[in-house]
């Protein structure tokens, strides 16, 4: 079995895969964050127009975005840059190492969302539906 080639014709595939999880993934933050769901967050409700509230628009709305494929570039983008902006404000300055800050998941996001942006949503997606019709 040549892995090049299987890699080759599954790689667009697995993007959308990526996109669908992550996406999906980077919601719960928000509907943790704004409708306490599945719990609320450890440290409460964030109050309207805090920082924690507008991260938690853009988790969600992001989110919601990246998993079907909509708009799929400036929504990574916006969350990569997000995540990128909140592990420098929230977790470097508590350690150099992410695994020792509490911030390798915003780091992970960080640079996966940057990767969708540059790759696009991959051919399961609305964008490429929408792409099609064209």
């Amino acid at each position: 079995m040549n892995l090049s080639a299987l890699g080759g014709r599954l790689a667009p595939h697995l993007l959308s895969l990526m996109r669908l999880m992550a996406g999906l993934l980077f919601m719960q933050h928000g509907t943790q964050k704004l409708l306490a769901f599945p719990t609320a967050p450890a440290n409460g409700m964030p109050a309207i127009g805090t920082l924690f509230w507008f991260g938690g628009i853009i988790e969600l709305v992001g989110g919601l975005l990246i998993a079907v494929g909509l708009l799929t570039r400036p929504a990574a983008f916006l969350a990569s840059g997000m995540c990128a902006f909140a592990y420098f404000l929230f977790h470097a300055q508590r350690n150099f190492f992410p695994i020792l800050n509490g911030g390798e998941l915003a780091a992970l996001y960080a640079f996966v969302f940057l990767y969708i942006a540059a790759a696009g949503a991959g051919p399961w997606s609305v964008d490429a539906a929408r792409s099609r019709l064209r």
